[in-house]
């Protein structure tokens, strides 16, 4: 179970970096792409909480992250990464971690 303080879930993809703007959050959110601890997210407002596993399609695979802190700012990509742990499949071992969250396109700055 998850239990603690929460945030709005467009936020934290736009405080963590993985998402390159909070619009493009929102989109995704209310995209019915989005999971939540396996539940479809069909609001940018839905509560994420540190423990939650969020996961979404990008092409041909599925990006899986677990929350590990709640930001209180969108800062640097070094002091973003301390809030999430990549859990997507095989990441590590194809482009060396976490800089290909983003969809293609986009600056990780």
């Amino acid at each position: 179970m998850v239990y603690g303080a929460g945030l709005r879930l467009d936020k934290f993809l736009w405080f963590a970096r993985l998402a390159p703007s909070r619009s493009y959050a929102q989109d995704l959110c209310e995209s019915r792409r989005l999971r939540i601890d396996g539940r479809v997210v069909e609001r940018a407002s839905a509560l994420v909480r540190a423990g939650s596993v969020l996961s979404w399609p990008r092409g041909d695979e599925i990006i899986v992250v677990r929350v590990e802190a709640i930001p209180d700012r969108r800062g640097p990509y070094v002091e973003a990464r301390e809030y999430y742990t990549d859990l997507t499949p095989d990441r590590g071992h194809r482009d060396g971690g976490q800089l290909a969250l983003l969809p293609e396109g986009f600056a990780v700055a």
